[in-house]
């Protein structure tokens, strides 16, 4: 085990760590961190990422379903559209992308190259999002207008298909569909986001199930390694304060994006 695959390992711990501190975010490192540490192809690496975030997220959800803060009704109604998105991106669209989309001059913009570059952009938007939300308080009224199951199910439709893309959970863009459109309180959204993710993250795999060979001793060692994190994280929350730690990650997801587009566009 040289040190890059123990840095590999360490990093999974890190991920669970910061779900249990801040409540989301650490998932969408998986995928770096399987492709750059543990020099996975990224296509299988989005596609493990799927089954991490998934059975983590999974965890959470089942903490909040026992604090009865998960509204099932708007999750079913959420969830059914993307995870038939996320199921159909990773059996047929992923399968069906050339190796090699197109060229420019002696630049090769490769299948492997463009799902990367799509992931570094997610997390530019998601670390904007931690950034401009990290100091703000959860805002637990119910607001009065009636929710919008039309936009909710298109919405969770269009948001399966980046899920499916790029194996992050896309809680980012999950909870405030929750608030403006379900009209669900933030603490509910969060809740409510974590059973959807893990819905969508989880059928979304089976989907790659179907086409890779799976590794499922890494896969499942890796996964439980993240679980303990989040163990870690749930008892330091104890002592720290998970939210103020939320902006400074978000910085930190930032440089990992901007990182990743850097690496890609000049090797």
């Amino acid at each position: 085990m040289d040190i890059l695959e123990i840095f590999g390992y360490f990093g999974a711990l890190f991920i669970g760590l910061v779900l249990g501190l801040i409540g989301g975010g650490g998932s969408i490192l998986t995928v770096p961190i399987l492709v750059y540490a543990l020099s996975f192809n990224p296509v299988i690496a989005t596609a493990y990422s799927l089954f991490v975030v998934g059975t983590t997220s999974l965890v959470g959800a089942l903490k909040n379903m026992m604090k009865g803060r998960v509204n099932f009704k708007t999750a079913i109604i959420f969830a059914i559209p993307a995870f038939t998105a996320v199921y159909v991106t990773r059996a047929y669209l992923i399968p069906s992308i050339p190796l090699q989309l197109f060229e420019i001059g002696d630049f090769t913009v490769t299948k492997n190259l463009a799902i990367m570059i799509f992931f570094a952009v997610i997390m530019l938007l998601a670390s904007i999002t931690m950034i401009r939300n990290g100091n703000k308080k959860l805002d637990n009224k119910i607001p009065e207008k009636k929710s919008n199951h039309f936009l909710l199910m298109a919405q969770g439709f269009f948001i399966g298909i980046i899920t499916g893309m790029v194996g992050a959970g896309g809680g980012f863009l999950i909870i405030p569909a929750l608030v403006l459109l379900a009209r669900l309180p933030m603490k509910n959204a969060v809740a409510t986001s974590l059973f959807i993710i893990a819905i969508n993250s989880l059928i979304g795999f089976l989907g790659d199930v179907q086409n890779y060979s799976i590794d499922w001793y890494f896969l499942i060692l890796f996964t439980s390694i993240s679980v303990i994190g989040i163990f870690i994280g749930i008892w330091l929350n104890n002592f720290i304060d998970g939210k103020k730690l939320k902006k400074a990650f978000g910085w930190f997801v930032l440089i990992m994006g901007i990182y990743i587009i850097y690496k890609e566009v000049t090797l």
